[in-house]
């Protein structure tokens, strides 16, 4: 009788504990396809903040960038201005990249190649994490700097602006909002740098 009733609780809480890894594996699920991704670097463009082969968590959507956020974007579209201000969106990279915002809609982008310094309406940036200055025009904004970022569009570039193909370039100019595909959170990989990504 004994034995009966101790089987019947061990069947319990058997059931229990297989019931508990099934809703926790539904919600792991539901928050990874839903919620959180995860992503993994590939370049050199955002060294020495990410480094090639870095494994990231990332939100599964951005609608709200802000500036100084890291994104995973997907290069649609090579958004470039004409002479006459209107944008001339052409066939992009058709690539997944992750970059940096630095600037939003309705702010203005300058960059002093000469000195190297980027200014957003009209301030300089203390760009404590990037690699070395930003000297290299890519093609985008020749002879329109500082241009102003559209309205449903961002302004990136990579820490690494030596190597970095970002919106200084005519293969991708402004990014749309609607590409971007998350926003950084959390390095998970290699172990020994794991942490919140800033």
């Amino acid at each position: 009788m004994k034995n009966n009733k101790f089987f019947g609780i061990l069947c319990r809480e058997i059931v229990a504990f297989i019931e508990m890894i099934i809703i926790t594996l539904f919600m792991m699920t539901m928050i990874f396809t839903y919620v959180l991704r995860v992503a993994t670097v590939n370049g050199d463009s955002m060294k020495n903040t990410l480094i090639s082969g870095d494994r990231l968590i990332t939100t599964a959507f951005c609608n709200s960038p802000k500036q100084g956020d890291i994104v995973i974007i997907y290069a649609a579209d090579a958004v470039t201005l004409n002479d006459d201000g209107s944008l001339d969106v052409r066939k992009g990279l058709r690539k997944t990249l992750v970059k940096r915002v630095i600037a939003v809609e309705g702010q203005t982008v300058g960059i002093d190649f000469e000195r190297g310094a980027v200014y957003v309406d009209g301030k300089m940036l203390d760009e404590s994490y990037i690699t070395g200055l930003t000297h290299m025009d890519e093609g985008a904004f020749t002879g329109q700097y500082p241009v102003e970022v559209p309205e449903g569009y961002v302004f990136v570039m990579g820490d690494n602006r030596q190597v970095s193909k970002d919106s200084r370039s005519s293969e991708l100019g402004f990014v749309a909002v609607e590409n971007i595909i998350g926003k950084v959170l959390l390095r998970i990989s290699p172990l020994e740098t794991f942490g919140f990504i800033r």
